[in-house]
């Protein structure tokens, strides 16, 4: 039988201060992370996000998942970075689906951001998907909304979030 091969301390260490300088210079970011008030559920990868909440018509933060029917809510996602620019210019894309406990859309829309002259990085660091709670959602049924955004110049960076509504 072989002798496992060893290798010494210091090189280990460099392999491991190797990798803390190589990597950082990567920009990869991934992560997920969950609102237990709420259930809003977030994943990312490629991009930088610092959070992602729900929101009222107002823009402030609720802490339920429970929302009236005819007002608004919008899931926000706040701090995003880390954009593949084009002319300097990032092009995120944003899909918003929202369904009933059959499956079935109430909401689908595929590309709220669907421009190709993009957006400036500072501006496109806030996005939202804001939701109607009205017809054909009904009070007393549960809604599940699933948004998601991507980079249309780095195919690869992307944020998921999730959350069930419950309409009064």
């Amino acid at each position: 039988m072989k002798n496992p091969k060893s290798y010494s301390i210091p090189f280990l260490l460099s392999v491991a201060i190797l990798c803390c300088i190589i990597l950082p210079g990567c920009n990869f970011s991934r992560g997920a992370k969950t609102d237990f008030a709420t259930g809003l559920k977030l994943s990312y990868k490629g991009f930088r996000i610092r959070d992602a909440i729900l929101v009222d018509a107002s823009g402030n933060k609720v802490s339920s998942n429970k929302v009236q029917l005819n007002t608004k809510v919008a899931i926000a996602a706040i701090g995003v970075e880390n954009y593949g620019l084009k002319d300097g210019k990032a092009h995120p894309g944003l899909s918003l689906l929202v369904t009933d406990k059959n499956g079935k859309p109430a909401l689908d829309a595929a590309d709220l951001f669907n421009t190709p002259e993009g957006y400036p990085p500072a501006q496109a660091a806030e996005l939202q998907g804001t939701i109607t709670v009205g017809r054909p959602m009904e009070a007393g049924q549960t809604y599940h909304v699933k948004m998601r955004i991507w980079d249309k110049v780095t195919p690869g960076n992307e944020i998921n979030t999730e959350v069930d509504l419950v309409v009064q």
